[in-house]
């Protein structure tokens, strides 16, 4: 006798998604660019000025030329479509470790310490399914870049968030950190460089941490995918920090210093252990990126280690006059320590309206066409604070700036 099976609904709204899914929330990427989308189709038929995004850090500034010309070349080759699988990755792991050297004057094993990822946000993505079981304890930093949360969502951790705030300059604060609280812990994720705050940070406090997690057994994973962008200080660096190879790992990207975001390009250093158990994660995910445009990574690790820092005087231009456009009209805006971002909070205007960061955002889009990025969708922390990619040449950011100084004045 055949047993039926249990009718599922034919719903739309039905859809077999689990638990850690559910999780996830809506991402702010996504919830902006879909508002983004809906503006264009409405400018496209209407008199509203064309769209200026500056929701996401995708620059606009060009890579090095050459680089972009040693990919193009190397597609031509017919091995570049071959899969890369971990030995076809040792060019590449030798150049990281050549840029760690020139970089940081650190010594690491291209072969044990060095692991090249599909752009660094793999590695935050997938290093808590490598490291944490089910009910895990883990520690974020509240605001943090979403994806932080998200693979420790992912890997149904047990999350913990360490508040910051503008009155600690959004710096950690270290001392409610205590002995059981790190016994309690597998792993701890934080950047500096900070996204979205655009601090810079401070080795000091990195150090401790290393040290704890080493004493206590929690992997510190550090993103430092802007640690060539700092306009002002010091920027901090795991490397740097005496006990990384007890349990340490720091993300690197090619996106911001070489302008090579949509190539997906970034890479791993840290303790043996834990690049071997990101590599086992990874290895039944994906078979890494193209070998042409791996060829591009090494260029650039190799001709062009310094290029980030020409990028300099634009950012720090982009930055003093949008923030002396918007002081002028009577916005606060912080002076950011790192290039690409400012940081800042609601408009008076905007807060006698009784908005949130998604009302004010989805509202000086809507009156200005200046497409920003709520602060809630980097966590609790970020309520009421939005943030600002400076990713346009200086003048059309100067009149996005005025265009939304607009915009809270109607």
């Amino acid at each position: 006798m055949k047993v039926p099976l249990p009718k599922r609904s034919c719903s739309p709204s039905w859809m077999p998604t689990s638990k850690r899914l559910a999780s996830l929330g809506s991402a702010v990427f996504a919830r902006v660019d879909a508002a983004k989308h809906a503006y264009r189709v409405q400018a496209s038929s209407s008199a509203r000025p064309d769209l200026v995004d500056l929701s996401i850090g995708s620059s606009d500034l060009r890579p090095p030329t050459a680089l972009l010309e040693t990919m193009a070349s190397a597609v031509m080759d017919p091995s570049s479509g071959s899969y890369c699988l971990q030995t076809g990755l040792r060019p590449l792991h030798a150049a990281v470790a050549d840029w760690c050297r020139h970089r940081f004057d650190v010594v690491v094993d291209p072969e044990q310490e060095v692991q090249f990822l599909v752009g660094s946000q793999e590695g935050t993505a997938h290093l808590p399914l490598a490291v944490l079981d089910a009910g895990d304890a883990a520690l974020h930093l509240d605001p943090c870049y979403p994806s932080h949360t998200g693979g420790l969502h992912l890997a149904a951790a047990r999350t913990k968030a360490l508040p910051l705030s503008p009155e600690q300059d959004w710096r950690p604060d270290l001392t409610g950190l205590t002995s059981s609280l790190w016994d309690q812990l597998k792993l701890f994720v934080l950047g500096y460089p900070h996204n979205p705050s655009a601090r810079v940070g401070d080795q000091e406090d990195l150090n401790q941490i290393m040290a704890t997690g080493a004493r206590h057994d929690v992997v510190i994973a550090h993103d430092n995918p802007y640690v060539d962008l700092a306009l002002d200080g010091q920027p901090p660096c795991l490397l740097h920090a005496p006990n990384w190879r007890a349990s340490g790992i720091e993300f690197f990207s090619l996106s911001k210093g070489w302008c090579l975001g949509g190539f997906r390009l970034g890479f791993a250093v840290g303790a043996a252990p834990v690049i071997a158990a990101l590599r086992r994660t990874k290895a039944v995910i994906d078979f890494n990126q193209s070998l042409a445009l791996q060829q591009g990574a090494i260029q650039a690790l190799q001709a062009f280690p310094d290029w980030p820092q020409q990028l300099h005087p634009i950012y720090r231009e982009r930055r003093d006059r949008v923030v002396e456009t918007l002081t002028a009209r009577g916005w606060s805006v912080p002076c950011p320590e790192m290039a690409m971002y400012l940081w800042f909070p609601l408009p008076a205007a905007a807060r006698r309206q009784g908005w949130s960061d998604e009302d004010a955002a989805r509202e000086l889009l809507q009156r200005s066409g200046v497409a920003l990025t709520p602060g809630s969708g980097f966590g609790a922390g970020g309520r009421q604070w939005l943030r600002m990619a400076l990713v346009r040449p200086v003048n059309e950011l100067v009149e996005a700036a005025s265009r939304l100084a607009d915009a809270m004045d109607d």
